[in-house]
């Protein structure tokens, strides 16, 4: 086939790395990468997979430094370093935000939650103590397992959740909570709340590791442990004894790992004193963790934080009865893998519907990156 004009020559920056944007899946953008060293170069250069990644989870501006811990390698601070350093940066950023990109974007979904820390209130402490929500069920053994808040006269006084997630840097798509229906008591009366909203964030921590200082960069929560970076719509809350689920509208980033439940309202009188009460049996967070080939680091005061990654760590993501891994768009790829294979010229200019011929690039000819940028 004759080999016409590239579109590297055809489209001035701006434009090409507005065509790039338009793509949905982030592994495109890495076979772009592959269609030649020009383009290789040009992808790398201008950042498009950290735009993609800002894009889809804006928190991710908050990122003051980025260090691939593995080759330990971060952005050089040195004015005057040389080029090739400059560039070996460059391209270790670029193979760090493809595979966020990759992770960000999964539709792999897992259990999130890790451990209860506190809850606003509690009536009979341990015997209604938060630990019980981790528990699925709403009795073990002879025991009913549900958290109770203390009672109140004032309906409008709500009570807090607080969690720690699995991991320090977690995407979170779904939260489920399920109110505690006592059955021990007359007419079997369900104790929920009328609304919820969610808070998720990261702990204060000083220089000695204790929470004593005020943040920036968030909403800081009544007892001035926590700062939080996003905070939900409410939601509606059904007084049924079921797990009702609550989708974000949009997946979250949390950044801190730590989750708070607010619940808003209360409904159900308690007959023996008078005295309004919310009770929960279990709470579930669904998402994934991105763990553990990336981590954070909360750089106090400013709110911003370090973005860790080590390229050489593997997520275990859980794999079909044919071993392979569903993407969002149906496809079936390698686990953890995008599939290696180098793009020919005329499939990358089917992503841009056009009919300009492109040189085919042979990444033999160097040690190419993109093998590597979907493998964490």
């Amino acid at each position: 086939m004759e080999i016409q004009n590239d579109l590297l020559d055809s489209l001035d920056r701006d434009m090409l790395i507005t065509v790039l944007m338009c793509l949905d899946d982030p592994a495109d953008i890495v076979r772009a990468g592959s269609v030649s060293r020009a383009w290789r170069d040009f992808v790398i250069s201008n950042g498009v997979c950290k735009q993609i990644c800002l894009r889809l989870f804006p928190q991710l501006s908050s990122v003051a430094r980025l260090i691939d811990i593995s080759n330990r390698m971060e952005k050089p601070v040195d004015v005057e370093c040389s080029s090739s350093i400059e560039w070996d940066y460059e391209k270790m950023e670029h193979r760090t935000y493809a595979s966020l990109a990759q992770r960000l974007t999964s539709s792999e979904m897992e259990s999130c939650i890790a451990a209860a820390i506190s809850a606003s209130s509690t009536d009979n402490d341990p015997e209604e103590s938060i630990q019980n929500t981790l528990e699925p069920r709403d009795r073990v053994g002879r025991r009913a397992s549900y958290w109770s808040s203390s009672g109140q006269k004032n309906a409008a006084v709500p009570e807090k959740l607080t969690y720690k997630l699995v991991s320090d840097i977690c995407v979170i798509t779904e939260i489920s909570v399920q109110p505690f229906q006592a059955f021990f008591q007359a007419n079997s009366p369900i104790y929920s709340a009328k609304a919820v909203r969610f808070h998720m964030g990261h702990q204060i921590l000083s220089d000695n590791g204790e929470g004593d200082h005020q943040g920036q960069g968030g909403k800081q929560s009544d007892d001035g442990k926590f700062i939080w970076t996003y905070t939900s719509e409410e939601f509606p809350m059904a007084q049924e004894k079921c797990l009702q689920k609550f989708k974000l509208p949009q997946a979250v980033l949390c950044i801190g790992g730590i989750l708070q439940i607010e619940l808003l309202g209360r409904v159900q009188k308690q007959e023996m004193d008078g005295l309004l009460y919310i009770c929960i049996t279990h709470v579930q967070v669904m998402g994934r963790s991105l763990s553990p080939v990336f981590g954070v680091e909360i750089l106090e005061p400013s709110g911003k934080f370090l973005l860790k990654y080590d390229s050489q760590a593997r997520y275990c993501p859980p794999t079909s009865a044919g071993g392979s891994v569903e993407t969002p768009e149906g496809s079936m790829l390698a686990p953890g893998l995008l599939q290696r294979r180098h793009v020919r010229g005329w499939e990358i200019l089917n992503l841009f519907r056009g009919n300009i011929g492109v040189e085919v690039y042979d990444s033999d000819d160097e040690n190419n990156d993109s093998d590597e940028e979907f493998d964490a």
